[in-house]
């Protein structure tokens, strides 16, 4: 079925706009997502009514964030199991809408074995359905815990490493509530540095070629009344060179067995730049982007996104004369291709440390994750 768009009331603040949630009307269950692709011009909600719609709405990135994808992907098993449709096929097709953000995976499998095991143990099909759906919502709860969590470890090794206070932080893409059931990973903690009087200046970087942090981050950042400078990505060096920059935070989409990050494209050269300036790189990610069946940073398979990405400039909530509507401007000759990854890799001698809502790894090394991951396993099963 396709989507459907439901305006929010005028009345409305961005802060009352959950980037996910389940709601039941009359009509059967649904969806709801903030479409991430409209903002900040509009706040525009996007409703799904079956797996088909969530799996375009990842795809066109209406919805994104490793964390919330793992939600989302869950959330979209139990949308197939309660309106009947063939959970198996839904399950697949959710894996696979983004391969690089190891959260969505693992968030339909969680739903997806919730609701085998009810059927295991002699269920019926609403039974099962039920199982995923408080799957899915646990999994919800428990990223909202995670980034209160994170927010408390990042800011802690932020005082840390920089005593003092007025932190200037460099912040690519988008990891905020947009993200997150909660107010997100890398983010979350630069909000936290805010709200303690600590956080003197959050430079966002734009990010191309889809403007996540020109849009997103600049758009929640403004809402919290964080002191804030948008800058082009290829501004960043001038800024580092000039001393403006006392850490970087970013977020992660997978992180290796070995710690390597996969994060949006253009981290990598982040990091080459921090560890040039000897400014820390901190990674912010909860235990759930750690994918200890990936060996190393040359295992992460790294999406390619469409090149008109890159060979266009879209608007799609703008009337822009020339073009046509949800297309595109071109800013590069017709037939011109386009290198467009989603993401880059950052080897973990580059990371100061990754940051998750146990607590921090610093030094990054193999071992050190697995240890972490260990101890929450652990407390987990205790």
């Amino acid at each position: 079925m396709a989507d459907q768009y439901a305006q929010t009331s005028e009345d409305s603040r961005p802060t009352d706009i959950p980037a996910i949630r389940w709601e039941e009307p009359p009509e059967g269950p649904v969806l709801v997502l903030l479409d991430q692709t409209r903002l900040p011009a509009e706040e525009v909600e996007l409703v799904c009514t079956d797996a088909p719609a969530l799996v375009e709405a990842i795809r066109s990135l209406a919805v994104r964030g490793a964390p919330l994808l793992g939600i989302a992907g869950a959330y979209g098993v139990a949308l197939a199991a309660v309106r009947g449709f063939d959970v198996d096929d839904a399950a697949a097709a959710l894996a696979g809408a983004r391969p690089t953000a190891v959260n969505l995976a693992r968030g339909v499998r969680r739903a997806h074995s919730a609701y085998r095991a009810e059927l295991g143990r002699g269920g019926d099909a609403g039974q099962a359905a039920g199982a995923a759906l408080a799957a899915a919502r646990r999994l919800h709860q428990e990223d909202a815990q995670a980034s209160a969590r994170m927010a408390e470890h990042g800011l802690a090794l932020l005082d840390e490493l920089l005593p003092g206070g007025g932190h200037r932080i460099l912040t690519h893409c988008n990891t905020g509530a947009l993200v997150s059931g909660g107010e997100g990973t890398a983010f979350a903690v630069a909000l936290e540095a805010h709200r303690a009087g600590r956080l003197r200046r959050l430079w966002v970087d734009e990010t191309r070629p889809l403007l996540q942090g020109a849009r997103l981050t600049a758009y929640e950042a403004a809402r919290s009344g964080m002191a804030y400078t948008l800058l082009t990505d290829n501004a960043a060096g001038s800024l580092f060179a000039a001393g403006e920059v006392d850490a970087v935070l970013i977020g992660a989409d997978r992180i290796a067995a070995d710690g390597s990050v996969a994060n949006k494209v253009g981290s990598y050269p982040l990091a080459v730049l921090a560890r040039y300036h000897h400014v820390p790189f901190i990674v912010v990610a909860p235990l759930t982007t750690v994918d200890p069946d990936t060996p190393d940073g040359a295992s992460i398979e790294v999406e390619q996104r469409p090149g008109h990405e890159v060979t266009e400039l879209t608007a799609p909530q703008v009337p822009v004369a020339g073009a046509e509507a949800g297309g595109g401007i071109p800013v590069a000759p017709l037939g011109t291709q386009a290198y467009n990854p989603a993401f880059d890799v950052t080897p973990s001698e580059l990371v100061t440390a990754i940051v998750t809502e146990e607590g921090a790894v610093s030094p990054v090394t193999a071992e050190a994750l697995a240890q972490l991951c260990a101890r929450s396993r652990q407390v987990t099963i205790s």
